[in-house]
């Protein structure tokens, strides 16, 4: 994934909403045959889309529930205190008004204004609409009335079926389609956009981010990890509890939450649909955090035997960052200084600076040394700089793998010849499989490696027996639609590319076990995919490979943290003769539970005997 940061544009906000961008992510619809004096319930329909979207409405009447001040969609809003019998039409709505309202909370109001369906991030990002009123002539009423009761949101109300298939006529869209409230969670969370909700005593799923904002589950039974959060087991098991916290109090309020907390008491405000992870809770009360004390866990050490191979994120480091000595300490003291470390993210010599630099001498060189001043051993290392701008990431980055290694325990085989360009191949070396270069990179001119990081592949001697290592990155999963998707179900696009990778490096797995079958071959790094997904069926491919975090519970198999379900990113995948012998697994949750995490990626151990 890319960094969270990377991917966000301002705290607390939804994307800017202004006249012209209203009017360009309009839905639009046939004229109503009446426009003029509805109710909220009237606006918002039964389903996704406003039956009157597009068109102007007067005097709708409600009481606000909520004032957004702040951020680039500045705005308030309303709920009618006189609900129909409808369960699929919400009595809720957000009114923009591009400056600070004039209302309070408790204002009974009535507005006049063009109904929008404003879609988050744009229509091509797949978001469903939140349906708004834009343009508005607000008249107050009367001030400090009692607020409409929120609804509860909670285990029970909420189904265990995420949403419906969409309408294959209408590009599996759901917006047409009536909405099913006691059939779907997603339906039922529309049913309630705009309307003040509450939840109580909710477990926290996913930590606080640099943008104030966390996300909670209502059902605490629901695909549990050991640690407190909600796994993301398949694509069919969305974790239908999982829902974002923010706040509209000051941001300086916001609680410091990790993974397994609890908001205790109640949390309350309007219900919000935005671009960064869909329906919201934007809190004008939150409730008391109650910690849960989590630790970062500390793996066992390697035995004399075994050989310690790690994968490790560490998120688009460069000589400028701060976080090199928290770096080092998670090395040593938590995954206990393993023989070989596969680093993701190492940037060049100057990090975002777009110069042609491409070295990362200086980079590798100064976690080496804050490794060793933390007690660590003195580790060797090896990479391949890439081609300037060639391979993603953050520009001007050069972002590439490096193997970090201990000359102690482990000895590198040096085959020269390896650059940006030139690829790894396999020969026959006395009977045995060998690389031509090494370091190497593998296929690096296939198409599937275009923008991307390319694999670097090495070979490697522990206690006289060969083992191979090929680090990955494989493509982002950036341009994806999201779970709470229009479209459903949710067009992954950003896999084919993956499964593009993931046919280069099986391939290449397969010309090592031609020429020896009984090879050791591990392929690890940010895969950028699930253990249950194509990309990883595709590496496994006839037992080849497998992945070696599928040996832990169902509980145990997450590296990454993303919109409160805990998912696995990073894997490490084996040959053969690994996975029959006897080996150890370990998923270090370190880093991605945590409010003050250094990187957003847990790092994987696997301890085997060649």
């Amino acid at each position: 994934m890319p960094s969270k940061s990377s991917a966000r544009l301002a705290a607390l906000t939804v994307a800017a909403v202004c006249s012209a961008a209203v009017a360009a992510q309009t839905v639009a619809l046939p004229t109503p045959a009446h426009a003029d004096s509805v109710r909220i319930h009237d606006v918002q329909g039964d389903t996704r889309i406003s039956p009157y979207a597009g068109q102007k409405v007067t005097d709708v009447a409600g009481i606000v529930t909520g004032v957004r001040a702040y951020g680039s969609s500045k705005g308030f809003w309303m709920q009618d205190p006189d609900p129909d019998a409808d369960a699929a039409t919400s009595e809720g709505v957000f009114v923009f008004t591009s400056s600070a309202p004039k209302v309070a909370v408790g204002d009974a109001v009535t507005v006049s204004g063009t109904v929008s369906e404003y879609v988050p991030g744009g229509t091509s990002s797949g978001n469903q609409s939140l349906t708004q009123i834009t343009r508005p002539t607000v008249t107050v009423v009367s001030g400090g009335n009692p607020v409409p009761a929120a609804t509860v949101i909670d285990a029970a109300s909420v189904p265990d079926a995420y949403a419906p298939a969409g309408d294959p006529a209408a590009n599996n869209s759901v917006n047409a389609l009536p909405l099913r409230p006691a059939a779907y969670a997603l339906d039922r969370y529309e049913s309630l956009e705009g309307m003040n909700v509450r939840i109580a005593d909710a477990r926290v799923v996913g930590a606080t981010d640099p943008y104030t904002e966390l996300w909670v589950t209502v059902k605490p039974r629901e695909n549990p990890s050991r640690r407190g959060g909600t796994v993301y087991g398949s694509y069919g098991s969305q974790n239908t509890g999982r829902l974002q916290i923010q706040s509209l109090g000051a941001a300086a309020d916001f609680p410091d939450a990790n993974v397994g907390d609890t908001l205790t008491g109640t949390t309350a405000g309007p219900l919000d649909y935005n671009q960064y992870g869909g329906y919201t809770l934007v809190a004008n009360e939150l409730g008391t955090l109650r910690s849960a004390g989590l630790q970062r866990e500390t793996t066992r050490r390697q035995r004399n035997g075994e050989l310690a191979v790690a994968t490790y994120n560490v998120e688009n480091l460069d000589p400028s960052d701060d976080t090199f000595a928290a770096h080092a300490d998670a090395i040593v003291h938590h995954l206990r200084s393993p023989d070989i470390v596969s680093l993701e993210e190492i940037q060049d010599d100057n990090g975002a600076t777009d110069d042609g630099t491409v070295t990362a001498g200086r980079t590798v060189a100064r976690l080496i040394d804050a490794i060793a001043a933390a007690g660590g051993p003195v580790y060797d290392w090896r990479s391949v700089d890439p081609v300037d701008g060639a391979d993603g990431g953050e520009p001007g980055g050069n972002i590439r793998q490096v193997f970090l290694f201990n000359p102690e325990r482990v000895s590198f085989t040096d085959r020269a010849g390896g650059d940006a360009t030139t690829a790894a191949g396999v020969t026959r070396v006395r009977g045995k499989a060998a690389l031509t270069v090494s370091p190497g990179r593998v296929d690096p001119a296939n198409p599937a490696w275009e923008n991307s990081r390319k694999p670097l592949v090495g070979e490697f001697v522990f206690r006289g027996r060969t083992v191979f290592v090929i680090a990955n990155h494989f493509n982002s999963k950036g341009g994806d639609q999201g779970l709470t998707s229009a479209y459903q179900p949710p067009v992954r696009s950003s896999e084919t590319q993956r499964h593009q990778q993931a046919t280069a490096v099986h391939a290449f797995v397969e010309e090592i076990l031609d020429v020896q079958k009984n090879a050791d071959v591990v392929a690890l790094g940010d895969i950028n995919d699930f253990e249950f997904s194509g990309t990883t069926r595709i590496l496994e491919g006839d037992g080849e490979l497998w992945s070696a975090i599928k040996s832990l519970p169902r509980s145990e198999r997450y590296s990454y943290v993303y919109q409160g379900n805990s998912q696995a990113l990073d894997q490490i995948l084996v040959s053969p003769s690994i996975r029959r012998g006897a080996f150890s697994y370990d998923s270090v949750h370190i880093n991605a539970e945590f409010h003050d995490q250094i990187s957003d990626h847990d790092p994987q151990v696997l301890r085997f005997r060649p």
